[in-house]
């Protein structure tokens, strides 16, 4: 018995003593976004004494492995350390991916450029999240000022909408964490329909280099990020207060995240404004107030291959509009442009009386991706918006109550996007995108439709490939093609129809006659392509030179197309053009750039060549039940516009530094032969700062900023004739306002509370000497002079 117990154990060590311990397992560690290799990363083979750290090509090697599955463990600084299985069946190689995470919350900073380019041959524009926590009781267009080459079209100071080197609304794509903005943005007086308070990071693109995002943001794309969450068991937020003397209002926003080590990630955020009448230097700008209250929650999985995530937000704003911009008869609007002060100065209140706007805007979006070995990161989003906009203008009688103007823009978009990354210097996106909105416009309002009811139908496909070439030079081209198709169902006054010779042009769109207007049913398809093409190339100490040339086809907008009848809150009556044919633009741009410690600057040349480019302008006065207003008629021109935009920062000592920015364009009609109207003056923005990170972070500003007048610009006048007088005067329109110069101070300084909580109080002061000025660019100049001194005083607790 005892000699077969023997035998069995001899022949069941028999493998054992014949098996290969002479294998390799070896490979690389990266980062799991961007494939960059990570050095000092550190390998453990469980239960055994191996361990490797990799070398400076990301390397690793283990030697004398037997045939078997083994456990490692993967562990590298400011990521979380991640085990693999993994069978070793002779000489095996292996590849493992970490993700990075930032240590601290704050600093998730465009400046430490906690993404990838979104175009990486056109030069971005960024604005860190220290930055836009200035703005927490401004607007997205109050932030993107701040830029050099961004303007702002303003009506009045409470509708702040971006204008990029000349360009604005439809031309201007604003994604919100992921999501193309469908908000009416055609109107110069709608503003973004979002919470600054709700990003983490501003990127300002200015061209159409990212084809990604649409290829028709003839002026530029904005990129709004939420915040990134750490992947660790921790709760954290944020809470802002402001007061300000201008408006004699304040707004409060709060922001709470619970993340856990597993991915699981909430956020829950509001804010809420209120401001009463504001003031110019010497009266009350009456019915100028506002109040504002958004929320938005998030909740997702945030894996290392996969994610996914839901998002809600809400933003409803009520706008008051200067009531000195709402006038009587002809008389009273040439009184108006030609007085210093407003015609109407009521006493200061919180009350928000017609003309006003009453906004709401629903968005929702769920998105997942997950990776695939070989293919690449694919993105799946949907997103659902809402646009409910309310316009009052003042009516009298049993109208009084009832909006003039009542619109309802539901859109749905899917999108599809793949992220492959076929070596270390060849990565390709591609997508495909689609999209359906309708617009319904309210007939019950009582007022003739200034936008009629449409379904607009839009398809999209995109690829861009970028090849680094070698250590200086990075190369990207791309094109994208989009189809867009719009039904619509228009009421046209017969005078109008035939005025415009519809009758002769279009008969076939005609409906049916229903007394003296005309139903239409336009059907019209729009085929755009757009293209990119540049290089980036790095040289010296850090020098980096973008070149870029960008093609970029818009589709009139809704507004362009078919407006007829009063913009209540825009105060004037808008003209469409249904003949109009798709604008296409042509961008060359440059950027030298130097990236130093102590002198940094970027300049950035640019020219805009824009066939069949819209423009609206005022043609006349009017006289209409409600009161005489201006009209504004669309036309089409072939355009150019050329600039520079210049930013400099010098540390001339220790913790001080001189900042500098200037911007300059030139907007000319090449059909007429004559300047554009609404093009930004020369303006130079100086700063004086000192900020010591050793002594409670203190940061001080001392900010110059001078506007040149705009000494080019078209002959829009006309005569109106006056009842009163029984002649004829000229309406001057046209002429600009004087050049100005502000003084600013900004100061913030934090306290540190306890070991994870700060206290950051901030006080800052616009137009210092409460200097009186118009800016040419705010369509209620003509009434009023623009905002006087206002004190703000910030207070916000990181916890």
């Amino acid at each position: 018995m005892r000699f077969y117990v023997m035998v069995l154990l001899l022949l069941s060590s028999i493998p054992s003593i014949s098996q290969n311990c002479d294998y390799t397992l070896s490979g690389t560690v990266a980062d799991l976004h961007d494939g960059s290799v990570l050095v000092g990363a550190l390998l453990i083979v469980a239960g055994t004494e191996q361990a490797v750290v990799t070398d400076v090509d990301g390397k690793f090697a283990f030697a004398g492995l037997c045939e078997n599955t083994y456990s490692i463990q993967v562990s590298h600084p400011f990521c979380i350390t991640r085990g693999f299985s993994v069978k070793v069946s002779g000489n095996t190689t292996r590849n493992f991916q970490l993700e990075h995470h930032l240590e601290e919350l704050n600093e998730v900073t465009i400046q430490g450029k906690a993404f990838q380019n979104k175009s990486k041959t056109s030069f971005e524009n960024e604005i860190s999240i220290v930055e836009l926590e200035r703005f927490s009781n401004g607007s997205l267009g109050d932030a993107l000022n701040s830029l050099s080459g961004v303007s702002s079209l303003n009506t009045g100071n409470t509708v702040v909408k971006p204008l990029i080197n000349g360009l604005h609304s439809s031309r201007v794509i604003i994604m919100n964490d992921g999501v193309r903005m469908e908000d009416q943005e055609w109107g110069a007086e709608h503003a973004p329909n979002m919470d600054i308070n709700t990003a983490g990071n501003i990127t300002l693109i200015k061209g159409a280099g990212a084809l990604q995002f649409g290829g028709d943001a003839v002026g530029g794309v904005i990129i709004t990020e939420a915040p990134k969450v750490s992947l660790k068991d921790s709760l954290y937020g944020k809470t802002s207060l402001t007061g300000a003397s201008n408006g004699r209002g304040g707004s409060l926003t709060s922001r709470l995240t619970k993340s856990f080590q597993s991915g699981w990630h909430g956020t829950v955020q509001g804010t809420v404004k209120r401001f009463g009448d504001f003031e110019a230097p010497d009266y009350v700008l009456s019915n100028t107030g506002i109040f504002e209250r958004n929320a938005s929650l998030r909740i997702g999985l945030n894996r290392f291959s996969y994610a996914i995530e839901a998002y809600y937000t809400l933003f409803k704003n009520e706008i008051g509009i200067l009531r000195a911009s709402h006038l009587g008869g002809a008389q009273d609007q040439l009184r108006a442009i030609k007085s210093d002060r407003p015609l109407v100065i009521d006493d200061f209140t919180y009350d928000i009386a017609e003309p006003r706007q009453d906004v709401t805007h629903h968005l929702a979006t769920f998105k997942a991706f997950k990776r695939f070995d070989g293919l690449g990161k694919l993105s799946l989003q949907y997103d659902f918006q809402r646009n409910h906009r309310l316009e009052f203008d003042i009516r009298r009688g049993d109208d009084r109550d009832k909006a003039s103007l009542d619109l309802q823009l539901d859109t749905h978009t899917l999108m599809l996007d793949l992220n492959s990354r076929f070596s270390e210097s060849v990565n390709f996106k591609a997508g495909l995108s689609a999209r359906y909105q309708n617009n319904f416009a309210d007939p019950g309002t009582g007022v003739r439709r200034l936008i009629p009811d449409y379904d607009k139908y839009d398809l999209g496909v995109y690829g861009i490939l970028d090849y680094r070439l070698n250590e200086s030079w990075f190369l990207e081209a791309g094109g994208r093609f989009d189809y867009t198709y719009m039904d619509v169902f228009k009421f046209y006054r017969t005078s109008f129809w035939q005025s415009r010779n519809y009758d002769t042009l279009f008969p076939e769109l005609v409906i049916e006659e229903v007394g003296n207007q005309i139903l239409t049913n336009p059907q019209l398809n729009f085929y755009n392509h757009s293209a990119t093409a540049g290089a980036t190339y790095s040289f010296g100490k850090g020098y980096n030179l973008f070149i870029n040339y960008s093609l970029a086809t818009r589709a009139p907008n809704p507004s362009e197309l078919f407006s007829e009848g009063l913009h209540h809150s825009a105060s004037r009556i808008e003209l469409g053009d249904l003949r109009f044919d798709p604008e296409t633009a042509h961008k060359f741009s440059s950027t030298l750039q130097r990236e130093n410690e102590n002198f940094g600057f970027s300049l950035n040349p640019y020219i805009n060549l824009i066939n069949d480019f819209i423009v609206i302008e005022p043609t006349e006065i009017q006289q209409t039940v409600r009161g005489n207003f201006q009209v504004w008629e669309y036309r089409q021109t072939d355009a150019r516009l050329l600039g520079v935009d210049v930013d400099a920062s010098y540390a001339f000592a220790k913790n001080f530094r001189f900042d500098h920015q200037f911007s300059f364009v030139k907007g000319y009609d090449r059909s007429q032969k004559e300047a554009l109207i609404d093009i930004p003056p020369v303006n130079t923005k100086n700063g004086l700062v000192y900020h010591n990170r050793d002594f409670n972070n203190i940061w001080l500003q001392l900010q110059s900023e001078y506007v040149f007048r705009q000494n080019e610009y078209p002959n829009n006048n006309f005569e109106v004739f006056i009842p009163e007088t029984e002649t004829f005067e000229i309406v001057d329109v046209s002429t600009p306002p004087s050049a100005y110069h502000l003084l600013n101070f900004n100061s913030s300084i934090d306290f540190d509370i306890s070991q994870k909580s700060t206290l950051t109080l901030g006080l800052e002061v616009t137009n210092i000497f409460n200097t009186s000025y118009r800016n040419y660019l705010n369509r209620l100049r003509f009434y009023a002079d623009d905002l006087g001194r206002n004190l703000l005083l910030h207070l916000r607790i990181n916890y």
